[in-house]
């Protein structure tokens, strides 16, 4: 191949803010190509961002998922009812109690099975201060990863109280196992909702601590306030949920807006924020833990009101019937939806997942275009999601 001298030309390119290549009258701008991740202390697991910069300003993000995929849902479909359980508390392990909950829902549904009312209230309990439990991790880390180290000592400090009483009823700290089909594993200990009450109220009386530390501190409001705006728009657009779209101005509780066990007969208060920014998402989960420990509490009252089973008599070998139920439950993190199909035997047909972070973390894409390189790390942990619940 032979070329003219006139086809010759020098290109001299470089990196760095407001740098531009070309020669002559062709201006070619450059930006940098910037992968945060697969791993990286900024990114929450194994998630991996590519970022297109000009200089310290983030052009486009492609938010790329899948390296924590262990195809839950196939493996649901070679494990009976009781098995998948197992399986299904470990998508999102901040929220393993109300994963459990949400399939077994699902599967009592499609059987048409009452459960009976103390396992009811008891999941009610359980749940609510999972809720906490998840919204406390949240509340710890996120101030550390844009430089705040204190708070995560007072988070944990309340953790480890209510982890006390999770694992006193369930003997375990992150996967409880603790519900099953019909009702929960075996009765509470006893004097546990005593103790669980004693639990709450000592969280409440020193939350204001972390609370009064944080909320309005200075950097923190400088590095979240006005930060990382998702409109109420595009949070329904990108089916976000949870506290990141009630942040938003969303409205949206299925606690309170299609009640599952007996959320009905409580007055839910749903925590909202119009702002939409990091600061506005930090405070919907920090107020959210007031109103779970005020909800758990209640719900211990129910059940010590209450006499009876726990759980109910299951066949040794358990099969839905044909046919196919949808159940979905207000996780930490927000909808979580169960779509079951069963063909009548020991084994799902097929168990479909619809995670609340799956959901979330595409709103990053809208999010981090425009914002700067230090304003990343704000958002992202702001967006309170787990990668195995992407992932599954």
């Amino acid at each position: 191949m032979t070329t003219d001298a006139g086809d010759l030309r020098e290109l001299t390119v470089g990196t760095g803010a407001g740098l531009v290549a070309g020669t002559g009258d062709q201006q070619l701008g450059t930006d940098m190509v910037l992968n945060i991740g697969p791993q990286h202390p900024s990114t929450h697991g194994v998630l991996r961002l590519k970022l297109v910069l000009d200089g310290e300003r983030v052009v486009a993000c492609e938010p790329i998922i899948g390296y924590m995929h262990r195809g839950a849902e196939k493996l649901f479909e070679v494990r009976d009812y009781r098995q998948i359980i197992v399986l299904a508390n470990r998508h999102d392990w901040l929220s393993a109690f109300s994963n459990e909950l949400g399939v077994v829902l699902a599967v009592e549904r499609l059987m048409g099975m009452e459960v009976p009312e103390r396992a009811t209230w008891l999941r009610m309990a359980l749940a609510e201060l999972n809720r906490v439990l998840n919204h406390l991790m949240f509340l710890g880390s996120y101030p550390l990863e844009i430089g705040a180290i204190t708070p995560i000592f007072y988070a944990f400090r309340e953790r480890e109280t209510i982890q006390a009483v999770m694992e006193e009823v369930s003997g375990g700290r992150i996967h409880y196992m603790f519900n099953r089909v019909g009702g929960l594993k075996e009765e509470v200990p006893y004097g546990w909702t005593g103790r669980a009450r004693a639990a709450i109220g000592e969280v409440r009386r020193r939350l204001p601590d972390l609370d009064h530390l944080i909320r309005r501190n200075e950097i923190f409001l400088a590095r979240t306030v006005g930060v990382g705006v998702l409109s109420a728009a595009d949070a329904a657009a990108f089916g976000a949920s949870g506290p990141v779209a009630r942040a938003s101005g969303l409205d949206l509780d299925l606690r309170r807006d299609d009640p599952y066990l007996a959320y009905d007969e409580l007055d839910v208060p749903v925590v909202t924020r119009t702002a939409g920014d990091c600061h506005a998402r930090f405070e919907v989960l920090l107020d959210q833990v007031y109103a779970s420990l005020d909800l758990a509490d209640q719900c211990l009252d129910r059940v010590d009101q209450l006499t009876g089973p726990i759980n109910t008599r299951l066949p040794k070998v358990l099969k839905a019937p044909e046919g196919h139920t949808y159940a979905w439950t207000e996780n930490p993190l927000g909808i979580n939806g169960y779509y079951l199909v069963s063909r009548g035997e020991k084994t799902p047909w097929r168990l479909k997942l619809r995670t609340a972070s799956y959901a979330n973390v595409q709103a990053l894409a809208t999010l981090l275009p425009g914002c700067l390189v230090p304003d990343l790390i704000a958002i992202l942990g702001s967006m309170f999601f787990v990668v195995g619940d992407i992932d599954k």
